[in-house]
């Protein structure tokens, strides 16, 4: 517990970080802001540089990278892990986009690697931007609120939708934009249609929502959800966008927000109240891949010049990779292998985001021998 309470102040910084940049959509590329040498003092005054490792990885693990950057810098001293925490889409357009200098790319959302990143090519190089990644670790969706939440007495797993559908209701929608999260919103309202079948529960509740209206179509048992370029909500909306999933996590322990979607891990983490939702509809569970698949969140959003971004229903699972254009890959496999290692699950496990049982890596062929060693070729 005290090690969550030192952890804050970083997490406040990283939140404004993110914020200043998830919330530009449409504006010039910002410059990238990590520093990218280090110097530290030696005993006898000889200053010597560190390595930089600039890793960038979702906004829920926040909280166990944090950690895990502490404890990989006490075993390699000569290496200075420079953390930058955004919603997963936004974290792969800094580097197809924004071209920064970027070691690791850590996803909640393993299906955005070879969407973003293999379709995406290096111009310095005109190689893509990775040909390989590790699936690392899983989770769950939660509806997340606290004690003070409206209905919060009254809220199960009948009532959920109806609950946030009311108009008094406060709800907090990641921007599936820039998040994993916010998509997967989105989809589990169609998945508690097709579970239930009753197909009015998406229309009720984002319906006269937004200024560009978010559809839903349904055609041979298949759900397609539109996302509109431009997603702003109407002057009294009762659903409040932000960037990242983790912006809502201040916004509901103030009071100024009931209900949002959060991993399970990010809710355990900052000790949220929890509903926990059946497998069918938390994206979870391995053997409903092919109950999930019907469901489908297609965005009209420009963001991406070389692919139009849609993103299919299936177990959320994390992936991690070096992106071709890495200052200093040697450094970030040592992390790779270090967060695989057992101590990297232990440090993960006590934050609730414990890694998968074996490490299933697509384009085995292609990632370092050292990785090659610690994951198998995925099927």
């Amino acid at each position: 517990m005290q090690t969550k309470n030192r952890l804050l102040p970083l997490y406040l910084f990283v939140m404004v970080g993110m914020l200043a940049t998830a919330c530009q959509p449409n504006k010039t590329p910002l410059e990238p802001t990590i520093s990218t040498m280090v110097q530290i003092a030696s005993p006898d005054t000889v200053q010597f540089e560190k390595t930089p490792l600039v890793v960038f990885a979702a906004g829920s693990l926040i909280i166990p990278f944090s950690e895990l950057e502490t404890a990989f810098e006490a075993k390699y001293p000569d290496i200075d892990v420079l953390a930058e925490y955004h919603g997963s889409i936004q974290v792969m357009r800094h580097v197809t986009e924004l071209h920064e200098p970027i070691d690791i790319v850590a996803t909640a959302d393993a299906a955005l690697v070879p969407m973003l990143m293999y379709a995406s090519t290096n111009p310095d190089s005109g190689n893509p931007y990775a040909d390989w990644f590790i699936r690392f670790a899983g989770n769950k969706l939660a509806l997340a609120y606290t004690p003070s939440s409206l209905y919060a007495e009254e809220l199960n797993l009948d009532n959920w939708t109806e609950i946030l559908s009311r108009t008094e209701v406060k709800y907090g929608l990641p921007d599936p934009r820039f998040d994993a999260a916010g998509y997967r919103a989105m989809m589990a309202f169609a998945l508690q249609e097709n579970s239930i079948k009753q197909y009015d529960l998406f229309k009720t509740m984002f319906r006269d929502q937004f200024s560009f209206p978010v559809t839903i179509f349904r055609e041979d048992g298949n759900t397609l959800i539109r996302i509109p370029e431009i997603l702003e909500t109407r002057r009294d909306s009762h659903i409040m966008i932000r960037g990242a999933s983790v912006f809502l996590i201040a916004l509901m322990q103030s009071g100024d927000l009931d209900y949002a979607f959060e991993y399970e891990s990010v809710v355990k983490q900052h000790g949220l109240r929890m509903l926990s939702l059946p497998p069918e509809i938390n994206l979870g569970a391995e053997e409903l891949r092919d109950f999930y698949k019907n469901v489908e969140v297609r965005l009209d959003f420009q963001r991406f010049s070389t692919v139009e971004p849609h993103f299919i229903a299936e177990p959320i699972e994390y992936a991690i990779t070096i992106p071709e254009s890495s200052p200093n890959p040697e450094a970030a496999e040592l992390f790779i292998q270090f967060l695989l290692s057992e101590e990297g699950n232990q440090i993960m496990t006590a934050n609730y985001q414990p890694l998968l049982n074996s490490f299933p890596a697509d384009g085995f062929e292609n990632m370092p021998i050292e990785l090659q060693k610690i994951t198998i070729p995925e099927e």
